[in-house]
């Protein structure tokens, strides 16, 4: 049996996986629930107002997940108005993804980190719960996702890159757009990279030393995914590098979700009075952090324009 036959057969289980994904991170959803309301925290400062807040907005998107895995694994979630799908997996794809790679080094990471600043002990187990949760979610939400998509937009995953689209195809405007999203790509996965193996260039040299384990490794995954989403991108307009259509579309997809996704969570957690400052100067971080952001939209933007004259000549031809 082939990997891509095995991968086809998980993927027609979205029921299964929609429900695995629900009870996966309905952990998560309570210890949510908890900390906003002030119950079991496992520091004072959790008790801010802006921790509430980044709590409570993070209940929400636990509560969306688990509707968003009931609709995948229901005819009504079908009927659903495709806007209303579309972004909030397209964010959830961004941070559950590549978090899901990285997880098995940055919870115990967190958790030491926290530790060392004095979190209660209580603090380690509810790491816990919520590492399973992310984990368990990152792992069925997406085969959920691909078994709902394939049923509601075939043209995303069926058939070669390279078919005939339809007079009036925008293909030569985002051919160009892709271009010039590859490149700032390029820019920023350099950037990250040279700061994940340790450059100093545009560090702050007080700040040296905030340089830790999750900051390198965040660092090496935006770096890395920056570069993947460029070749998904380039590949996905240009129709050249790739014979089926599917892998450059998840690529710069999840690419472009991680992008806009994790830059919106660094904004949030630097509204908390604990978080410590960025290394980067002030301008670097800033530039950065917007450029990918900027670059995250850029990127869903294109892959819309894509799909849309993709599945125009396919609704033609058949």
């Amino acid at each position: 049996m082939t990997i891509k036959k095995t991968i086809s057969q998980l993927i027609e289980k979205r029921r299964t996986w929609g429900y695995g994904a629900a009870i996966a991170v309905t952990p998560y959803l309570l210890i949510k629930i908890a900390w906003t309301f002030g119950l079991f925290m496992p520091t004072e400062q959790m008790g801010d107002i802006s921790w509430r807040t980044a709590n409570a907005i993070t209940m929400v998107l636990a509560a969306v997940g688990i509707l968003l895995a009931f609709a995948f694994s229901m005819p009504w979630g079908e009927k659903l108005p495709a806007w209303l799908v579309v972004f909030p997996v397209w964010v959830g794809t961004g941070l559950l993804i590549p978090m899901l790679l990285l997880a098995p080094v940055l919870g115990p990471a967190a958790m030491i980190r926290d530790q060392k600043m004095g979190a209660a002990n209580v603090w380690v187990y509810e790491q816990i719960f919520v590492i399973i949760s992310l984990v368990g979610v990152g792992i069925c939400l997406p085969f959920a996702l691909a078994g709902y998509a394939k049923t509601r937009w075939p043209e995303a995953f069926v058939g070669p890159i390279d078919i005939d689209l339809l007079p009036g195809n925008s293909q030569k405007l985002y051919i160009a757009l892709a271009r010039l999203v590859a490149s700032g790509c390029i820019l920023l996965g350099f950037i990250k990279l040279f700061w994940a193996a340790g450059g100093t260039i545009g560090i702050n040299p007080s700040m040296l030393d905030n340089r830790d384990l999750w900051w390198h490794l965040l660092s090496l995954s935006t770096g890395v995914w920056a570069f993947a989403g460029s070749w998904g991108l380039l590949v996905l307009t240009t129709r050249r590098g790739s014979k089926s259509f599917f892998p450059p579309m998840a690529t710069a997809w999840i690419a472009s979700g991680m992008l806009f996704s994790y830059n919106l969570f660094n904004r949030l957690s630097a509204t908390r009075p604990d978080t410590q400052p960025a290394p980067e100067y002030p301008l670097a971080h800033v530039l950065t952090t917007e450029l990918g952001s900027v670059l995250g939209v850029m990127m869903i933007m294109i892959i819309l324009m894509v799909l849309h004259d993709r599945r125009r000549a396919m609704r033609s031809a058949a």
